[in-house]
This record gives structure tokens, sequence and C-alpha cells, in this order.
């Protein structure tokens, strides 16, 4: 038996790998016809079942081979160093394959963060992982359509950021820069306030629910939920108003762009007013008591000097 196995290691060696390519290709057929797209599980199982597979093969033909690779002990011995210095990125990206295994930091389907490199995880082997761009600094959370490749090297000596939790509500910041009108801020604020509780009500409910959840897995208490406007001033001496809101990630651009258009249709009208009955040369100073906010009528424009 032992002579046969040597004297047609070949032949062995490619019905082996076949064997194995065909029971992994059924596999992945019948995980993608049993297994339900929940939370990317079938994607999960298939990567799964392709790493595991790799591994049979490569041990497979170590055991096949193991009778001509005694004969080479020796000569391995004496290039070992040089070895070691060519794959060296290899091997480095094969020990964070490990430690990305053993650390548990994503899975496939999360959304991460590697040095400057934002992505949704697709798929990962021994030496490379596969992303999908999100564009999470320019805050529209599309996918860019590119496809990114990290070598498994960069996880196990740089930061990996899971930002799992934004693929289906984040905390979006926007800011709204006006001129220094004549209007009465505070006002502007209110009425920003009722604009954005408006357009966060119909998930509010379910964006406490998740907020809720993300403190039990963080164990931590937090306030994303939370609406927040704050008012400051540029170095151009204009009024920001800051506004930060929970919201669904996919429909966070286009909340954004209402409240923006509708509050710089709130500012049109009262400065439009303004000219319109003061002219657009009236000081500041010389502006009387008035009422400018229709959702706060009791609030003024700005007091007279005494």
């Amino acid at each position: 038996m032992k002579d046969i196995v040597n004297d047609n290691q070949w032949i062995l060696s490619l019905v082996f790998v076949f064997t194995c390519l065909l029971l992994r290709w059924l596999s992945v057929r019948f995980v993608k016809r049993v297994v339900k797209d929940e939370d990317n599980l079938h994607r999960r199982w298939t990567n799964t079942i392709t790493n595991i597979t790799s591994l049979v093969i490569i041990i497979g033909l170590v055991i096949i081979w193991l009778s001509e690779l005694r004969f080479v002990a020796l000569s391995i011995a004496a290039f070992a160093v040089a070895l070691v210095v060519g794959t060296r990125e290899q091997i480095q990206c094969f020990l964070g394959a490990i430690y990305i295994a053993s650390s548990r930091a994503f899975s496939i389907g999360d959304w991460i963060k590697v040095e400057h490199h934002y992505g949704e995880v697709v798929r990962s082997d021994w030496l490379t992982i596969t992303l999908l761009e999100v564009d999470i600094e320019g805050m529209s959370y599309a996918y860019t359509g590119r496809s990114l490749v990290i070598p498994n090297n960069k996880f196990s000596t740089g930061v990996i950021k899971n930002l799992n939790f934004m693929r289906r509500y984040v905390a979006h910041s926007f800011s709204i820069v006006r001129e220094a009108d004549a209007i009465s801020v505070r006002d502007a604020r209110l009425y920003l306030e009722d604009l954005v509780r408006e357009y966060c009500s119909p998930f509010k409910e379910v964006a406490d629910r998740y907020s809720s959840l993300i403190e039990k897995r963080l164990g931590i208490a937090l306030s994303v939920s939370d609406l927040n406007v704050r008012v400051a001033t540029n170095d151009t001496a204009r009024n920001v108003f800051v506004v930060t809101i929970f919201c669904p990630t996919q429909e966070a651009t286009r909340i954004e762009e209402e409240i923006t258009e509708d509050f710089l249709d709130y500012w049109y009208s009262i400065t439009h007013k303004l000219d319109a009955f003061y002219g657009p040369d009236q000081q500041l100073d010389d502006v009387p008591e008035v009422v400018v906010s229709e959702s706060h009528p009791a609030r003024h424009l700005r007091p007279k000097k005494s």
C-alpha cells in the first residue's frame, strides 16, 4: 500500500484536490439554498467553508508527499533563513489571520475602519481581507463601488475600528452656516429644534430601542438618540448651527437636505420681511422689537438700546 501511494503521488494529489474542490462547491451551493440571508449569514458560511477547504488541501498534500519531504529535510535547514526572509510578509499575513480569528474583532458583513479605509467585510482568507468601500468621511454612508484588498498583517499591527452599529442607525452631524443677520439666533435655534424633532419623529421609537441595544452591548450609557442643536460662530463671524441626529443610515443624507432646505426657507422669509419693511440699509440697533418667529411668537428680534 505504501509503495502504491509513493508511485502514484501525482495522481493521488490531483484526485484529492479535485475531491476537496468538488465538496466545497457542493457545500457552498447547499448553504446558499438552505441558509436564509439574515445578517449575511450565508456569506459567513461560504467564507468559512472556503478557508477550511484550503487548510485541508494543504494538510492533505503534505501527508501525501511526506515521504519525499523527508529527503529534503536536511536541505530545508540550509535555506530556512532565506525562506523566512523571503516569505516574511506572507508569514505575517498568516499570523494576522490567526489574530483576527482568535480576537473576533469583526466578521463577514461588518463595517470596519483600518487605518484611513472604511468598508464592509465581504471576504477573508489566510492572507487578505476584502472590503467594499463605504463613504463614511463624506457622510453619505453609501458604497463607492471600489473594493479594497488589505493584507492581514495590517490588522495585527494597527487599530481596528468596528463600525457595525452604523449600518442601521448613525449619529449624523451637519452644520448650517448663515450670515449674522438681524435675526434672533435663539428663535432660529428653537425653530430648527422643532424642525429636527418633526423629521425624526417617524423613527424615534425604533431609534431609542436601537440605542438601548447598543448601550447593553457596550455596557455604558449613551445619549446618541437625543437630538442636539448647537449655535456657534466661525472665524468669519457667521452663525453656525450644528445639528446632530440619530437616524437611519440610508436616510441621513436625505434628512439633512430637507432640514437644511426648510431652515433656509425660514431664514430667507424672515430676512426678506425685514428688508421689505425696513429696507436693506437699516441699522441693527435701529430695528424695533418685532415678532419674527411664527413658532415662538413671544420672542423678539433684538431689543433696542436704552
